[in-house]
């Protein structure tokens, strides 16, 4: 069972009331509200860890590039399967539906920029930039503990940090490349803990 998997089991058994029954003998086993913020970071880093790996196989025309868009995709699936517990299946696919867009409009921006095809790039910009005003909106709805307007803002921030990991892998200029990794991968677990502190707060039964 990878990590990844793991995680996407904690987050469901959460959702669902039940104890994880993940324990130490060193240390007392961690809180439901614990193990939930744990493993939505995990989901959403991933998010961005195979974000890049995307980039930099596009970029350089490795032949991983199918599997790498198909893990990248599967990514998407496996955060909306994370919320189904709390929302239902109807939002978790809506959420996935929205994140695999907004994962294929970036894959049309990182080409685009590749090719040097300017009006494709900005129009690929734009509706990446109404993607994830959707995917803030639809949240909001979701949840009165993530006000539409931070969601958009995180999102915006989001797309602003992997945009300048994109430029910056393409003027192979490697240090500032590393540096806004760091970036997309400190911004992407803001957000990872906002979505866990507000599903905290709406459902905390759940998570007591």
């Amino acid at each position: 069972m990878t990590h990844r998997t793991i995680a996407l089991s904690v987050l469901i058994l959460v959702g669902l009331g039940l104890s994880p029954g993940i324990s130490s003998a060193q240390a007392p086993a961690p809180s439901k509200a614990d193990q939930l913020r744990e493993g939505m970071r995990t989901l959403w880093d991933d998010h961005v860890v195979w974000t890049r790996l995307y980039i930099i196989s596009t970029l350089s025309d490795l032949p991983d590039n199918a599997a790498t868009t198909e893990r990248h995709l599967q990514n998407q699936t496996d955060i909306g399967n994370a919320i189904k517990p709390f929302y239902g299946d109807a939002a978790g696919d809506k959420l996935t539906a929205l994140l695999k867009d907004h994962i294929l409009i970036a894959a049309d921006i990182v080409k685009a920029a590749k090719g040097g095809d300017t009006a494709k790039l900005n129009s690929s910009k734009t509706r990446w930039t109404a993607n994830a005003d959707e995917i803030a909106v639809f949240l909001s709805g979701a949840n009165p503990n993530w006000p539409a307007t931070d969601m958009k803002s995180m999102m915006h921030d989001h797309l602003a940090a992997t945009t300048k990991e994109l430029e910056a892998r393409l003027k192979k200029d490697w240090k500032a490349d590393v540096a806004a990794f760091d970036q997309v991968e400190d911004q992407i677990q803001k957000m990872a803990d906002m979505l866990t502190d507000g599903i905290i707060k709406q459902f905390p039964a759940k998570v007591a």
